[in-house]
């Protein structure tokens, strides 16, 4: 029987050995989510624009949402509570989606020589596609309301790299689970709705009681959507500390996920 490499050099060996043929079927996945459609990839455009202007309208016309409470900004909130929700999408929709990956790739499962650990990289390709679509429209957004944006914009890369090492590992292990377990689906749909209001999304971290943060940071993607919207709409620069040890913990989580994955992999043609 075939044995597959459970080393963090194996992950990222993998990774680079076959990046053509995940920016292929990356491009593939992208391009037939539109397919039949009149408008075609501009729904990857449309989409943000016209959540964004809802969230713009809602927040502050209706419920005259402030921040902060010395803010007289009308638009602040929907561009603050947007680029938190680009972060959690990320999140949501890969995870919502990796327990099926196998699943519906079963073809893919009967080909010896087929690297069937890339799947997850091309799932996270197309949703990291219409979030950069996503970050274009906000950026765009705050140049017309705000004028140029904070050259912290340029960090971003670095925070974004945590988040996707976090949710590829959670994908590899999801993946590998949901051929074994067909209930993960149910579960990881019930689990993003529940930490969609766990996550400082609609509310900043300062708004919790001292006494209850340290257990809302126990929740990942807590740091990473305060860096995120540090970074881009309060011009600070990261919090390099914290930073890095979202790295070093995304990155383990990353290696758990992948080795998981190539342990529990030999089975999956009995299964399918």
């Amino acid at each position: 029987m075939q044995q597959f490499s459970i080393s963090p050099k194996a992950l990222f060996t993998s990774l680079i050995r076959n990046r053509s043929l995940i920016l292929a079927m990356t491009k593939r996945e992208v391009i037939g989510r539109y397919r039949g459609s009149v408008l075609g990839i501009l729904w990857s455009f449309f989409n943000p624009l016209f959540m964004l202007s809802v969230y713009t309208f809602v927040f502050s016309m209706v419920f005259k949402a402030r921040w902060n409470t010395s803010s007289e900004s009308k638009t602040e909130f929907a561009l603050i509570l947007f680029a938190g929700l680009i972060v959690f999408n990320v999140f949501a929709e890969s995870i919502n989606r990796a327990p099926m990956i196998i699943l519906t790739n079963v073809n893919y499962v009967k080909k010896v020589v087929f690297p069937l650990e890339i799947l997850p990289w091309v799932t996270l390709g197309s949703v990291l596609f219409h979030a950069l679509i996503s970050l274009g429209v906000w950026l765009l957004a705050y140049m017309f309301f705000f004028g140029a944006p904070h050259l912290s914009v340029l960090f971003l890369p670095l925070i974004a790299v945590p988040l996707v090492l976090f949710v590829q590992g959670l994908s590899w292990a999801l993946a590998a689970l949901g051929v074994y377990l067909r209930d993960v689906s149910q579960f990881t749909s019930i689990l993003t709705s529940i930490l969609m209001f766990l996550s400082p999304i609609f509310y900043p971290l300062s708004a919790i009681p001292v006494a209850f943060r340290p257990l809302l940071l126990l929740n990942p993607l807590a740091p990473i959507i305060e860096q995120t919207r540090d970074v881009l709409f309060f011009g600070k620069v990261p919090d390099w500390t914290l930073l890095a040890i979202l790295l070093v913990g995304s990155s383990l989580t990353a290696w758990a996920g992948f080795a998981w994955f190539q342990k529990v992999r030999k089975g999956f043609a009995d299964v399918l």
